[in-house]
């Protein structure tokens, strides 16, 4: 039973990440068209993108070219942390 609990908080946590990895792709696609800013689907994607690329920046440079690289940046560590704890789910059971 605990085991069955813990597999489906797992699953849940890997598709939300999974989720959000999608989110950072749309969002950086959409920067390039120069959306409308008062577009309210534009304003979710900003403030739920915006506080992880600060939280990247602050770490990294992430201006090369003239290209902001924090998107590619975090699609890279989602993409680490969703295939670390997939291994670590599948060597549990």
């Amino acid at each position: 039973m605990i085991d069955s609990l813990f597999v489906a908080l797992v699953t849940l946590f890997i598709t939300i990440i999974s989720l959000y990895k999608w989110i950072i792709i749309v969002s950086a696609l959409l920067s390039w068209v120069q959306p409308d800013p008062y577009n309210p689907i534009v304003q979710i994607l900003t403030k739920l993108t915006e506080p992880a690329y600060a939280m990247v920046r602050k770490f990294i440079p992430t201006v090369f070219g003239g290209m902001d690289m924090a998107p590619l940046i975090l699609i890279f560590a989602i993409q680490f942390l969703e295939i670390f704890v997939q291994r670590i789910l599948y060597t549990m059971m």
